[in-house]
């Protein structure tokens, strides 16, 4: 076995995995309690899931972006394509926000996410027209599919099923998702980090591009969130949070042959992580009558 193999192995793992702990740990009266605000849910993750991804296409069309290399670019728009991040529970839930509306967006989005990302991904391949955006509906929406939505539908029947089995697997079957997901991008970060100032010398634009899209981000989801403080920290986390372990299966699986595609991609995560602490800090300061 490759290491290229082990790889799109342990991220397809660590990919169930997470959606089925996040079925497993999602309660009715965590459904119940979104009921009363249904349109908050569905700005939300059309934010996360449709509007994000248009910012990054609009970004990736300005002439300053069109500098960046493929691999830069398609490394922005499939973190942009891919919502539903396996850190967004606990980050959510750790700087003050709403753990049950996370969960219940974060379940949404996955579900959409079989959708959006087919459409979208055919947008951004007939607008660029570059090599590597081999994006098909058909393999991308069954391949969402088998990696989200199947495992999910799992883990919510377990959950219903063996209430106590949630209870008891839920956590450390995140645990175990998220720290494969770390384990892959560490084996990445090895693998590319001699490459990194060579790919950041011919993309010099590229930090602030992924910034941008985060702050972009940030924004989209704090004003979406309404009215409540700490339901617009968690929508904020919520859209801002992309998902690398979708996003590296389908640099795997679609952009094998695009230089610096997973470097691009593992960048983007470092700069989404680092560039929300300063609205974090700023989302949680105290507030004074």
């Amino acid at each position: 076995m490759t290491l290229a193999t082990l790889l799109l192995l342990l991220i397809k793992i660590s990919l169930i995995s997470l959606m089925i702990a996040l079925g497993l740990q999602l309660r009715p009266h965590q459904l119940m309690a979104q009921q009363r605000r249904p349109w908050l849910v569905l700005r939300v993750v059309l934010g996360s899931c449709v509007l994000v991804p248009l910012v990054a296409l609009l970004l990736l069309k300005l002439p300053w972006a069109l500098q960046l290399s493929p691999g830069a670019r398609l490394g922005i728009a499939l973190m942009a394509l891919s919502p539903s991040a396996p850190l967004t529970l606990r980050k959510a839930g750790a700087k003050g926000g709403d753990a049950n509306l996370a969960a219940v967006l974060q379940v949404v989005a996955a579900l959409l996410a079989v959708v959006s990302i087919p459409l979208l991904s055919d947008l951004f391949r007939a607008v660029f027209q570059v090599r590597g955006w081999d994006l098909r509906p058909g393999p991308v929406a069954l391949q969402v599919g088998l990696v989200q939505v199947l495992p999910l539908s799992v883990g919510l029947l377990l959950g219903r099923w063996k209430p106590e089995l949630g209870a008891r697997w839920a956590a450390p079957m995140q645990s175990i998702a998220l720290g494969i997901n770390l384990t892959v991008v560490g084996i990445i970060l090895v693998q590319v980090l001699p490459k990194l100032s060579a790919f950041l010398a011919r993309n010099p634009l590229v930090i602030p591009a992924m910034a941008a899209m985060t702050a972009a981000a940030l924004a989209l989801g704090y004003g979406l969130g309404g009215a409540d403080r700490n339901e617009r920290l968690t929508c904020a986390v919520v859209t801002s949070m992309r998902n690398p372990g979708l996003a590296l299966l389908f640099a795997a699986s679609h952009g094998s042959t695009v230089p610096g595609l997973k470097l691009a991609i593992v960048t983007y995560l470092l700069v989404t992580l680092l560039g929300s602490i300063p609205f974090l800090r700023w989302a949680n300061r105290p507030t004074h009558a």
